[in-house]
């Protein structure tokens, strides 16, 4: 079965930085695209950062700047670094893998928590 496990989330002091990871099995990771969500509570998931099959990478403006998304294909892991980190960064950070727009090949993992916070 598809299994997405997202780590590196915790506490950090603003303006810090913070590399979040995500590792997939059970699917061919190579043909994913891949991509971060976050959300706060009681607020609607927003995207963060996607990165396609082939590496090409795409940011929110929210984050534009201060974020990195890369992929290592022959780990099966995709990583967030966030850097000049704010309070409004705080959230549950969800990493996601979909193959060719298919709702049928769309997975989440379980996330991981961001706090902001001094």
């Amino acid at each position: 079965q598809v299994q997405i496990v997202e780590s590196g989330g915790g506490l950090v002091q603003p303006g810090g930085s913070l590399t979040l990871s995500c590792t997939a099995s059970g699917l061919i990771f190579k043909v994913y695209n891949m991509a971060w969500y976050r959300q706060r509570p009681g607020e609607e998931r927003e995207f963060v950062a996607h990165i396609t099959a082939t590496a090409d990478p795409t940011y929110a403006d929210s984050v534009r700047g201060r974020s990195f998304i890369s992929r290592d294909n022959a780990k099966n892991t995709v990583t967030l670094q966030m850097s000049s980190l704010k309070p409004e960064d705080s959230a549950v950070y969800y990493c996601n893998a979909n193959a060719g727009g298919l709702a049928e090949l769309n997975f989440w993992g379980q996330g991981t928590q961001v706090i902001v916070s001094s």
